[in-house]
């Protein structure tokens, strides 16, 4: 009996030790990913800081971590030089969003269902496209949009910034399209609704996840474009938010809290929609990762 005893309290032993090293290995990971937060966004609470402070107490040595007296004068100066930037990158954003998902849902809808042979060579030239460097793309739209006049407009710019979102796209909306059950969009041909009617009515709702979050990094990527802006735009007709924080640094080295102001509202806008996405995001992303 106690050498049964014994026995039992050494195993409870090994099963205590044993959890106590996975909660450690937790802690471990916890500790770790808490400082690349906050190294990552390090930047942006320097920013928010420096944003509240006068043009004096960013200039004081050594930096404070806090601002001694709080202002939003910086804010309303950013808003009243770089609100119409807000709107036009907006609105480019969201016409390269709409332009990207009107060419890759289809597309991916056929590169899943149809087996052409010459299908992986299409999946494989969508992941070279994306090594591809964006001045090359710059240099060669600015040839192309002069001859069609295209420059300063923002259908250019709709157009240069979906080049970035529509190969990704393509592949995310592809990879959560070959999980969908054949026995399902079979079931909808047998009943008659035909190659579109099939698409629209099953393989679109159904593709709901991976279309939000690939329309989500479309205007992420659109919105926050800083090389087409410059190439494509040779006037101030048009001034994207990327580019209105360029050029205000130009004019204003020294305002760092008025420039510091107009970077926190250039981060705003896709801070939020990240926020309210995220669910989508991480459904579209990790169902694409498992079925593609």
């Amino acid at each position: 009996m106690s050498t049964d005893t014994h026995a039992l309290s050494r195993s409870r032993s090994r099963s205590r030790a044993g959890r106590g090293v996975p909660n450690l290995r937790s802690l471990l990971d916890l500790v770790v990913g808490l400082a690349v937060v906050v190294v990552m966004l390090s930047p942006i609470y320097w920013a928010i800081v420096t944003s509240l402070k006068t043009e004096l107490q960013s200039f004081s040595s050594p930096p404070t971590l806090l601002p001694p007296t709080p202002t939003f004068a910086a804010y309303g100066q950013a808003f009243r030089s770089q609100g119409g930037a807000l709107g036009t990158s907006l609105v480019i954003a969201v016409g390269a969003t709409v332009i990207t998902l009107l060419i890759a849902v289809p597309a991916a809808h056929a590169l899943a269902s149809f087996r052409f042979r010459v299908t992986g060579l299409v999946v494989l030239l969508l992941l070279v496209s994306q090594t591809i460097p964006g001045i090359v793309l710059g240099t060669s739209f600015f040839k192309i949009f002069t001859r069609f006049h295209l420059l300063n407009s923002y259908l250019g710019l709709m157009i240069a910034d979906s080049t970035y979102g529509v190969p990704f796209a393509i592949l995310i909306i592809r990879a959560f399209m070959l999980g969908l059950p054949r026995e399902l969009l079979e079931a909808a041909y047998v009943d008659g609704a035909g190659t579109l009617g099939t698409f629209l009515r099953i393989v679109v709702p159904l593709s709901r996840p991976a279309i939000l979050s690939a329309g989500l990094f479309a205007f992420l990527f659109a919105w926050g474009d800083f090389l087409f802006a410059l190439t494509l735009t040779t006037s101030n007709a048009i001034t994207p938010i990327s580019l209105g924080v360029y050029s205000y640094l130009g004019l204003h080295t020294e305002q760092w809290p008025d420039l510091m102001a107009a970077a926190v509202f250039a981060a705003v806008p896709s801070g939020v929609l990240l926020v309210v996405a995220q669910r989508w995001i991480r459904g579209g992303l990790a169902t694409s990762g498992l079925k593609g």
